[in-house]
């Protein structure tokens, strides 16, 4: 759920101890609340390369990379997955971002790619995404009969004559592996996964492994002032500093070879069970950021037992092994992604 203060927040019995021992040591498949949008045309890729974060253009045909669209003076608008999937001679681009940006990124195609150059259609209705994640999804999708594409690429494949589109994501990644399948293929596809080992979840699952991964979200870590640098865009490999222009680089390249973001994205471990109408981080009586998501992880050795984690958006000074009040809770300050299983208490 959603708080009232806009904090993702994940609380006691949405998490079980079967979904982190998966997450942990064998593979979790769910749906993701994704809307999938295409560009089709000779100028898909050249229209695309002008407006994401990243660089899609250098990979070629195959490529799939994280980033973000952005306003002219740097915030992000909304982030996404963009695919080149190898059909069409590399002139189609889809872009996955969160189901509640659809119109927001629909908006950014109408404005500003001519529709001479490509023309841009929505997808979500027709298709169902999935993603996998966890240290066997590998081993299970080849059980399944999956041949899985390497790193930063996609794929097309065949499944029960129906075509889909598997992409797979990099280490940093909060899944590993992402299917876009025609809406009646995907539940043939959940139960193939399922029969090799698979653990079939719901989007709970994959908004945990999020925040395990130290992953921004749209609403939560990220609003309508929040830069790319701020939300670890560099270590997600969403940023290209070598490619050409695109909308917002001036600000993104000024802040990389000129200063640094004045706050940055951090991990909490709470002492006790955190007040979700509070979001504020003090430090030394200081208002120092706020907590943006919230998680329960239980510990399947100890019967009720678990650790409350967090995400917070925090000044730049406040550095992990730092003791905070956040969410009315002490909390340790603590480096992305996290480690499980989890350290002493706060």
């Amino acid at each position: 759920m959603t708080t009232p203060s806009g904090a993702s927040w994940l609380g006691r019995g949405e998490v079980t101890p079967a979904l982190i021992a998966a997450l942990q040591t064998g593979a979790v498949i769910a749906p993701a609340d994704v809307a999938v949008l295409a560009l089709g045309g000779p100028g898909a890729v050249t229209a695309m390369q002008g407006l994401l974060t990243n660089d899609v253009e250098k990979p070629g045909e195959g490529a799939f990379v994280y980033g973000a669209l952005l306003t002219p003076k740097g915030m992000i608008v909304v982030d996404g997955w963009a695919a080149r999937p190898p059909l069409l001679g590399g002139n189609t681009v889809t872009l996955t971002v969160p189901a509640e940006a659809r119109d927001r990124a629909l908006a950014i195609f109408t404005r500003s790619i001519p529709p001479r150059l490509a023309r841009t259609s929505d997808r979500s209705a027709e298709v169902r995404v999935l993603r996998l994640t966890g240290p066997q999804t590998l081993a299970q999708a080849q059980v399944a009969g999956f041949a899985l594409p390497g790193p930063g690429r996609v794929a097309l494949a065949e499944v029960g004559g129906a075509s889909c589109e598997i992409a797979r994501a990099g280490d940093a990644a909060p899944f590993s592996v992402q299917i876009t399948a025609p809406a009646a293929s995907a539940a043939a596809i959940e139960e193939r996964f399922v029969a090799a080992g698979a653990l079939a979840a719901g989007t709970a699952a994959l908004e945990c492994a999020r925040v395990l991964a130290g992953w921004p979200r749209l609403g939560a870590e990220v609003d309508d002032k929040t830069i790319p640098q701020e939300v670890r865009f560099d270590e997600l490999a969403g940023l290209s500093y070598t490619k050409g222009c695109y909308t917002g680089q001036e600000t993104v390249s000024r802040l990389h070879f000129r200063g640094h973001a004045n706050r940055e994205l951090r991990g909490l471990l709470f002492d006790a069970d955190p007040a979700p109408d509070v979001v504020g981080v003090m430090q030394l009586d200081r208002d120092v950021g706020r907590v943006t998501s919230v998680a329960w992880i239980p510990e399947s050795r100890i019967a009720g037992g678990g650790r409350w984690i967090g995400l917070a958006m925090l000044r730049r000074e406040v550095t992990p092994g730092a003791v905070v009040r956040a969410a009315g809770r002490d909390a340790r300050v603590v480096a992305l992604p996290f480690e499980l299983p989890f350290t002493a208490p706060a």
